[in-house]
């Protein structure tokens, strides 16, 4: 089996060939929007790329192909003698990950399926313009600062209002400069609403999403976010795996005889974790009898509400994978999902009535 090892350019890629012995039996820059054309021409064989934007697209091409496909994690790329000596050009990445995959098994990452991809771009658009905005907003209020003047905040897509109804009775008026900022905030306003609701058609649409909305906080981003990074529900043994995926889990710091836990590791999806948490501070607000908060409140008055919200965004993670698992819907009344198996019964017992955070 042939070991084609490509490392990714936007423009061109360089692709080294090793035969399972480990001799190099061809070295070629290619264009890599022709990859998947070259690829299909190809013997089968094991094809190897390290995580970068076209990634995803090259091993859609290569299995479609018929080829073996390793996606091997940016972070581990120098352990396995990528640009080794301080030494770094396409040619020695492309023959380095070749050379390694003819002696072990590269690890590989999740390939996404094109929801799940669809799901994350759609998502990643509207908080692309959400950050934006909110960078326009804190410009203005600087600004204001030095007019020894405010606005309260409110809702984002009122503040131009506030802004210029405040200053039509300033006698300086308003400077271009802010009402360029402004108009700027007025039509991201307009985009994320739209975004807002293409977000909302994809959810109730998607008959996982809708499920996973039973779960009181969790809203269509929360369960668009959390869908298209499992992704395939199948690759995780349980619940403590997925909030390790996320990130959500303590780390561990131990030597010899002493251990001690540590923060969460803050691993994986950010912006999932990021989501789970504020479900959570909706969830404490709307639902405090809801057996989970009761939990979450035990825990705050033994650790704190910070250390309590993100337990809980755990807990809520393990409910939703669950949920997913077992094709039911959230029931608050038992702790547990209806018409649940018995396996995942115990799960959700455990998830609800576990002391520990």
């Amino acid at each position: 089996m042939d070991h084609i090892a490509i490392d990714l350019g936007g423009r061109e890629s360089q692709i080294c060939v090793r035969r399972s012995d480990g001799e190099i039996t061809e070295e070629l820059r290619y264009a890599t929007r022709n990859l998947p054309a070259w690829l299909k021409r190809r013997a089968k064989g094991r094809v190897i790329l390290e995580t970068s934007a076209e990634a995803f697209g090259v091993a859609d091409a290569a299995v479609a192909a018929g080829h073996e496909v390793r996606i091997v994690p940016g972070h581990l790329v120098r352990t396995l003698g990528v640009g080794a000596r301080g030494i770094k050009t396409d040619k020695r990445d492309a023959r380095a990950l070749s050379e390694v995959s003819c002696r072990i098994d590269l690890p590989s990452v999740h390939l996404p399926t094109h929801l799940s991809r669809r799901y994350k771009a759609l998502c990643g658009a509207r908080d692309t313009l959400v950050e934006t905005r909110t960078k326009c907003i804190n410009g203005v209020h600087s600004w204001l600062r030095t007019q020894l003047t405010n606005v309260r905040s409110g809702q984002s897509k009122r503040f131009p209002d506030r802004v210029r109804s405040k200053l039509l009775n300033e006698e300086s008026g308003m400077p271009s400069f802010v009402d360029g900022q402004l108009t700027v905030v007025d039509e991201m306003s307009k985009q994320i609403a739209i975004y807002d609701q293409e977000i909302e058609h994809a959810a109730k649409n998607d008959e996982i999403c809708r499920r996973l909305m039973t779960v009181p906080g969790v809203g269509p981003i929360t369960s668009l976010r959390f869908r298209a990074a499992l992704d395939d529900i199948a690759r995780f043994e349980g619940a403590h795996a997925v909030g390790a995926y996320l990130g959500l889990t303590p780390g561990e710091d131990s030597s010899s005889e002493r251990k001690r836990r540590t923060k969460i590791t803050k691993a994986g999806p950010s912006r999932v974790r990021r989501v789970l948490v504020q479900a959570s501070w909706t969830l404490i607000r709307t639902r405090p009898n809801d057996p989970i908060v009761q939990w979450a409140t035990a825990v705050a008055h033994r650790r704190g509400h910070r250390v309590a919200v993100v337990a809980l965004a755990r807990k809520l993670a393990g409910v939703l994978y669950a949920i997913w698992r077992d094709g039911s819907s959230y029931d608050p009344a038992h702790g547990q999902v209806p018409h649940a198996g018995e396996e995942v019964k115990d799960e959700l017992a455990s998830l609800v009535g576990s002391a520990a955070p």
